[in-house]
């Protein structure tokens, strides 16, 4: 596992992530999305010799291969397995009353989008799971077959955007009731199924909303976020940096708006820093990167 994670690690926009937290050797930094490292390897190289990089992650295997991949760091790493929902609280349980920098990119970590087996993709038929942590009980599938027809058309309008909500909605659950849909090529079929060709897009698979929003919907990943960015700036210290990397606009509105509205926090420029033209040729997956940036004040 350890050598194909390697291969399908590429973390998005290390040089800006550079630029925004500004890090220096005696700062103590906070990775609220360890992933597999990437991000905090370039911090900790960056503030040689004794800057510290907490890094949470609530993916043990994750968490595993970041913390063997890390290890010549040593005790400059600090590794935390819980969602950085919690990580003010972590932290105060740690005894860490101030950091002097706070990074979170929430996209889904290549460990978790590419092995097939975790069900996040349509590109391999698999169980329909989507847990970014495997100790959660509630999977994708539990969703798809308990959910009516109205909540599952809410979870793909409000949390996809997808236009054609209450029509696919309508044929899972026919659909369900004649055989349990329980991988992600079943999914898939569905909704290709479901939406008339005429409204399928020309650049993305006509289920990619569908799936995204139930990986939002399983992990709760926008009410976590609506938290984080509630307490995260409680632990900054007066011009630490608050640096958050979104992948879709429904993400990037809700920083947008609670930097905006934030008393504890300026925002330097309105219009987030995009992922540069080299990095989408070699790394495609950044192209949807927004990289929005506030200061503890």
């Amino acid at each position: 596992m350890a050598e194909d994670a390697a291969d399908l690690h590429v973390p998005v926009m290390v040089e800006e992530v550079i630029n925004c937290l500004q890090p220096d050797s005696a700062g103590v930094y906070v990775d609220g999305t360890l992933g597999l490292g990437g991000h905090s390897q370039a911090i900790l190289e960056y503030t040689a010799p004794s800057g510290r990089v907490i890094g949470f992650e609530w993916d043990r295997e994750a968490a595993a291969f970041a913390t063997d991949r890390l290890r010549g760091f040593g005790d400059r790493l600090q590794v935390v397995r819980s969602s950085y929902a919690d990580m003010v609280a972590e932290l105060k349980t740690m005894g860490i009353d101030g950091v002097d920098g706070v990074l979170v990119d929430l996209g889904v970590s290549s460990l978790q989008f590419d092995r097939g087996e975790r069900g996040f993709s349509f590109q391999t038929d698999a169980p329909l799971d989507m847990r970014m942590n495997l100790d959660a009980e509630m999977t994708a599938a539990d969703i798809v077959a308990k959910a009516d027809v109205g909540e599952l058309a809410d979870i793909f309008y409000h949390y996809g955007e997808e236009r054609q909500a209450r029509r696919i909605a309508r044929y899972i659950c026919e659909a369900r009731g004649q055989e349990p849909v329980r991988t992600t090529f079943q999914l898939a079929e569905l909704v290709k199924k479901a939406v008339p060709r005429r409204f399928h897009p020309d650049r993305i698979h006509v289920a990619t909303k569908v799936f995204q929003a139930l990986r939002i919907a399983v992990n709760r990943e926008l009410d976590n976020l609506v938290r984080l960015l509630d307490e995260a700036p409680k632990i900054l210290r007066q011009g630490a940096s608050f640096c958050v990397i979104s992948f879709h606009s429904l993400e990037d509105r809700i920083v947008k708006q609670a930097f905006r509205n934030s008393e504890r926090l300026q925002v330097l420029s309105n219009k987030p820093v995009e992922p540069g033209v080299e990095e989408v040729r070699l790394n495609p997956r950044a192209r949807s990167a927004r990289l929005r940036k506030a200061i503890k004040v």
